[in-house]
Parts: C-alpha cells; structure tokens; sequence
C-alpha cells in the first residue's frame, strides 16, 4: 500500500501544478474568484492534514486566508508539495499506522494510510470542479489521470 499511497501524493501534485497551468493561462480563469477560493480550500486542506501527519503546528486563522492572487496560491501549493514529496518519499509502511487526531471530527482517530488517501480524493475531487469551471470559462483542463501519469511519472511543472 505504500508504493501505491507514493505514487497517488506524486500524482497530486503533478495534477495540480497541470490545473494551476491551465488556469493561469486562461485571462478569465485566472481572474475568477470562485477558481481561486476553490483551489485554496484544496490546499489549505492538505496542509491541515500534512501538519497533523507530521505533528506540527498548524495556524487556520493565519492559513485560512485566500490570497488576492492565483501566482500566491501557486506559491502555496509549490512549498507544500515540496515538503510533501521529500516526507514522503521516506515514509516506511510501519508509519502508515500511526495514528493521528483532529479537532474537527472528536472522538475519531485516522491512520496515516486513512489520511493520505483522504487528502489524494479531496484533491481530486476539487480538481474536477475546478477543471469544470475552467471549461465553462472557455478554457481547456489538462489531463490529469492518474493511470496516464503512470505511464511516464512526470515530477510537478510549476509555473
């Protein structure tokens, strides 16, 4: 399970930095604040979790800000999947079931297998959104399959 949890946080984030291409290469995507607020909650969601996989503080006051500009939440996204793809990479399958707990969702503890899955489909999830409203601007979303990525495994192209 963990070569298959590597590969899908590596997909994340090439599909993401694919998306965040495409919308700042379309004038109205790039503009539209329903885009960007959308892309923010992905993020913001991720480091949520990432923090609490790796037990470290997380601010949500500070974090839960959408910033003014796509170039600043692709920024997040960039430093984020950085950190992201360095922990994962040396992850051991004895980790994945550690178990770790939110405040949001008391009395219920998450395995870090459990976890990771979660924020892969959230992400994906809101990329399929994300990708709808790009086409309903006129814009055209990438491919973002996991089963092409697989074919050449390509690292994040951030813009």
């Amino acid at each position: 399970m963990l070569a298959l949890l590597q590969d899908l946080v590596r997909h994340k984030a090439h599909a993401n930095a694919s998306l965040l291409r495409a919308v700042r290469n379309h004038e109205a995507a790039a503009r539209d604040t329903e885009i960007r607020a959308r892309l923010h909650h992905v993020i913001l969601a991720n480091r949520f979790w990432f923090s609490l996989m790796r037990g470290i503080s997380f601010q949500p006051e500070h974090e839960s800000h959408v910033p003014d500009s796509l170039g600043e939440v692709a920024e997040v996204y960039r430093n984020t999947h950085s950190q992201e793809l360095e922990w994962i990479a040396g992850i051991q399958n004895a980790d994945l079931a550690r178990t770790i707990e939110t405040p949001f969702i008391l009395g219920q503890t998450f395995s870090i297998e459990q976890t990771l899955l979660q924020v892969c489909l959230h992400s994906h999830g809101h990329r399929a959104q994300c990708a709808t409203r790009l086409r309903q601007l006129g814009g055209i979303p990438p491919s973002m399959d996991f089963i092409l990525w697989l074919k050449d495994r390509p690292g994040p192209d951030w813009i």
